[in-house]
């Protein structure tokens, strides 16, 4: 358990940290691979195993955009590292006529985003990635799987700058997503699956903002999205360890004075992702709306 953990943190941090979209894209793989051991961790239950591989063919799936969008970048710009891909779009004008060949190949890329930070269609993997442990829940959730997406499209600045068409996709897929996952998690009864509807919901806000062109406003909702969802899971998990491993909601209640730690974290944690003003989500959410 604990060397799958470091592997998927090592693999995140080489997706970040890498300087051109191929070595992002095998970071991109590994944190595939390490969700994919992770939530079927429990793989005696059927349905941990069934989630694990859900994971993987849902991401499967956007990942062969990703791909297709690489080689397109490949061929047109002749490059795949960042800065060069800069330098290299700076010789093209906004393709405010229609769809061109930059509108494509940033589409593509936005459908490997899609796949792995749980856009609509391909949202459906992340509410079955409930199955592993929490912990598991809190990283997939807070700093690794689900936020790759959304650093891929705002690293890809330069490009979906000029193309539009794309952006506005972007933007709508991602305020159609948020308030989709927001309404599906008013009716789950699973503790955790609420919170995993509600970070699609959330990822919807980050890939609204990218669409309209505030990139940076993204990647300020994703580091403190990344504090109050990581918070929330492990308080959930609190609460489940407390309830002896039960999840429905519904048989719980009244546990304020049993564990009040945990009620105290926990209810920071919602105001917090709720964008009261004065916590960080108000800051962040505030800044998306405006935008």
């Amino acid at each position: 358990f604990f060397g799958y953990m470091n592997l998927f943190v090592f693999f995140m941090l080489m997706l970040v940290l890498a300087n051109n979209y191929v070595l992002l894209f095998v970071g991109w793989e590994g944190v595939g691979l390490c969700s994919y051991l992770l939530i079927g961790f429990y793989f005696h239950k059927r349905s941990a195993g069934d989630a694990g591989k859900k994971a993987f063919v849902v991401n499967r799936v956007g990942d062969a955009g990703f791909i297709l969008g690489m080689l397109l970048m490949l061929s047109v710009l002749g490059t795949v590292r960042f800065i060069d891909v800069k330098s290299a779009l700076a010789h093209f004008s906004p393709e405010t006529a229609g769809f061109g060949v930059l509108s494509v190949m940033a589409l593509l890329l936005f459908v490997g985003a899609t796949g792995k930070s749980a856009q609509f269609p391909l949202y459906v993997w992340l509410p079955d990635a409930m199955e592993g442990p929490t912990p598991v829940s809190a990283l997939i959730h807070g700093a690794t799987m689900v936020t790759a997406g959304v650093y891929m499209v705002a690293r890809s600045a330069a490009l979906f700058q000029l193309t539009p068409s794309t952006s506005t996709v972007v933007a709508m897929v991602g305020a159609f997503t948020a308030i989709l996952a927001a309404s599906i998690a008013l009716v789950q009864n699973d503790i955790k699956r609420v919170l995993a509807y509600s970070t699609v919901s959330q990822l919807g806000y980050m890939f609204l903002a990218l669409g309209v062109g505030a990139y940076w406003v993204a990647i300020f909702h994703l580091f403190t999205h990344a504090f109050f969802k990581a918070l929330l899971f492990l308080c959930s998990g609190s609460v489940i360890h407390a309830m002896s491993g039960e999840q429905d909601m519904r048989r719980m209640g009244a546990l304020k004075n049993k564990i009040p730690i945990t009620y105290w974290t926990m209810f920071i944690g919602s105001v917090a992702i709720a964008g009261i003003p004065g916590l960080a989500g108000f800051f962040s959410k505030d800044e998306i709306l405006w935008q």
